[in-house]
């Protein structure tokens, strides 16, 4: 089955973000999927900040990076687009770090005003990094996810049904684009 790294870009361990998440997993998961996380604020700081590209810690995450089939990139939208921490990792990556490879963006924002920030800010930078293929992301408002006395986050119906549909979407391509090419011997 293909396997699929989860690069978390929010610098908060308890954000909203998670519910989006959890949900992607469970559902990929349910369908036999590898999952590998990367919650890029647990890299070392000063490896991000000072560009360490063979520090252990960012040559771990690159490689990780590197074996997944398809990434599927979450970030908070801060001042209309993803968290620096995102960036600052993603700088990092190989120029062709993520050739080859499906990505499914899921955003999450305090309004639907920042709802263009996977288009305007994301899309570009994962053209740079040669992305095979960018599926159709979902924008969230931080309204969509309740979080309960217990700390668990509840899912709104139809934040539910667009994340249903993105996940379906990412999964059939990801095994699509996976199968050998038939083109014939000339």
């Amino acid at each position: 089955m293909p396997k699929v790294i989860i690069i978390n870009g929010s610098p908060n361990p308890v954000s909203r973000l998670n519910g989006i998440l959890f949900y992607a997993e469970e559902k990929l998961a349910s369908l036999g999927w590898d999952i590998v996380h990367l919650h890029v604020a647990s890299l070392p700081a000063e490896d991000l900040i000072k560009a360490r590209y063979d520090s252990p810690a960012i040559s771990e995450a690159s490689r990780l990076v590197a074996e997944a089939d398809a990434v599927i990139v979450a970030s908070p939208v801060y001042k209309a687009s993803y968290t620096g921490v995102l960036k600052t990792f993603l700088d990092l990556l190989p120029q062709k770090g993520l050739a080859g490879k499906i990505v499914l963006p899921l955003f999450i924002g305090g309004t639907i005003a920042h709802l263009l920030a996977i288009d305007y800010s994301l899309k570009p930078l994962l053209s740079a990094l040669y992305v095979k293929h960018v599926e159709t992301g979902v924008y969230a408002v931080d309204s969509q996810i309740l979080k309960t006395d217990d700390g668990s986050l509840i899912i709104e119906e139809e934040l539910a049904q667009r994340l249903n549909a993105a996940i379906a979407s990412f999964a059939e391509t990801t095994l699509l684009l996976k199968q050998p090419s038939i083109i014939p011997n000339a």
